[in-house]
């Protein structure tokens, strides 16, 4: 329940920003606003401030600035009116680059609201938890996989990748992030062998699925507990944070994936061989669970590496947040183009629903942690539901921002008057093509949300 509230409060937050840009901007060009809520349906609340009455309504996915003579366009339809009736201070009797301006303001504050959550992760600072730089390959451990990139570049279980396209990598998170925001793309990478450097050329996998790219590889992770499940099968065996297992019923283990595979491959207990912190070892027996996917664990999480950015001046910060905000807008560009590529649409687009589920799972899991790490991982995580609004809001569709600039673009060129016909006709097409996109994205979160 918490998470559903947490996300709904970070969606209300990202969906404010974006009204307040339009809001901001039809008053900056003489356009009276009627009303500006957070939220759609029945109105909750409201106070009126001016011209304008401030609203939360029952429905909190999105929001609405309502501005004067909206409902003109009814009146002339009703009235077979060749144009739009023009009164003081109404959206359509703005000059065509004053409706643009404001249709652009809302995507626009995405942008702005991107930047300044960024900004505050990174002048505060925070710490990121991901492990070595060392790969182990799936194809060693699963037989259902077919040959991977990975295997096809030549890469080995053990290897350590230590730059990718000459960019140094400190961290397994710094490895994946560079592999699934690069499907389709060589990357080329400087891999430590041993003792030998070697250079490997890999091209990553698109995942329908996911849209990512894979090239089959998991983070080899030292088998040192972190953390353990009270009532799990470690708990009542005795385990403790700090041990490092050895073996598993007479097999040595090196990395967490062979834990894994041994316990599948085993039934019954698992006698473990560990390593106390102090450096004496014990032999214990330990009664694994069974997940929903018939997989077998013994209820533990392992140590990840810490690694600590330190908090950034007020000028470093904004230009980090930039930075990262202008990247995270190059990569959904990108991924729209993947749309196009194979890409399972029912696992690739999100809903309100999920969405909602995802802000609040994401955050719950930081604040898990800590409150700083969850503030980052929220802030993290609406900076990039804040960009995905701005991108989406400006496809040239009707009924969304884009659509409307596109339309008003149309009036400036043909220096005439917008038929209420056409105005008409063209915000239909756009709002099937909304309800369509919005039944099946509903209908992927549905899916989603029958397979937690």
């Amino acid at each position: 329940m918490m998470n559903i509230v947490i996300g709904l409060i970070g969606l209300g937050i990202v969906v404010f920003f974006h009204e307040l840009g339009h809001l901001a901007a039809a008053k900056a060009v003489g356009i009276r606003v009627e009303a500006f809520s957070i939220g759609w349906g029945r109105k909750l609340i409201g106070r009126k401030w001016g011209e304008t009455e401030y609203r939360l309504s029952v429905f909190p996915f999105g929001g609405y600035c309502k501005m004067r003579g909206e409902e003109m366009l009814t009146a002339a339809l009703e009235q077979d009116s060749p144009t739009i009736p023009k009164e003081r201070g109404s959206f359509y009797a703005a000059q065509p680059w004053k409706r643009i301006f404001v249709a652009a303001a809302g995507p626009f504050m995405n942008v702005v609201f991107s930047v300044l959550v960024l900004s505050i992760v990174w002048f505060v600072g925070f710490t990121v938890q991901s492990f070595e730089n060392r790969i182990v390959l799936v194809s060693e451990y699963d037989r259902q996989v077919s040959e991977m990139p990975a295997d096809v570049a030549g890469l080995r279980t053990g290897d350590r990748i230590m730059a990718i396209n000459d960019i140094p990598v400190e961290s397994y998170r710094d490895i994946q992030q560079s592999i699934v925001t690069r499907p389709n793309t060589e990357l080329n990478l400087h891999v430590q062998r041993n003792d030998q450097e070697i250079r490997v050329a890999v091209t990553p996998r698109l995942d329908p699925a996911s849209g990512a790219g894979q090239i089959g590889i998991f983070p080899w992770i030292e088998p040192v507990i972190g953390s353990i499940r009270d009532g799990s099968g470690a708990h009542l065996a005795g385990l403790r944070p700090g041990d490092r297992i050895l073996a598993v019923n007479g097999e040595g283990v090196e990395h967490s994936i062979a834990l894994t595979e041994i316990l599948n491959r085993g039934r019954g207990p698992a006698e473990l061989l560990i390593q106390r912190q102090e450096g004496n070892t014990e032999e214990l027996r330990v009664t694994p669970s069974e997940r929903d996917d018939g997989t077998r664990e013994i209820g533990v999480a392992f140590q990840p590496l810490s690694l600590p950015s330190p908090s950034l001046g007020p000028i470093s910060a904004v230009g980090r947040g930039l930075e990262e905000t202008l990247r995270t807008t190059q990569l959904y560009f990108r991924s729209l183009g993947l749309l196009f590529s194979g890409v399972d649409l029912q696992q690739a687009i999100a809903g309100p629903v999920r969405i909602t589920y995802l802000v609040g799972e994401v955050a719950s899991e930081g604040f898990a942690v800590g409150l700083s790490a969850g503030m980052v991982a929220l802030f993290n995580f609406l900076s990039l539901l804040s960009i995905a609004l701005f991108i989406m809001n400006l496809l040239p569709i009707p009924a969304l921002d884009g659509g409307q600039i596109l339309l008003f673009l149309f009036e400036m060129i043909v220096r005439k008057d917008l038929s209420p016909k056409l105005v008409y006709r063209y915000q239909m097409v756009g709002t099937v093509l909304i309800l369509s996109l919005i039944g099946f994205a509903l209908f992927s979160d549905i899916l989603f949300l029958s397979g937690r």
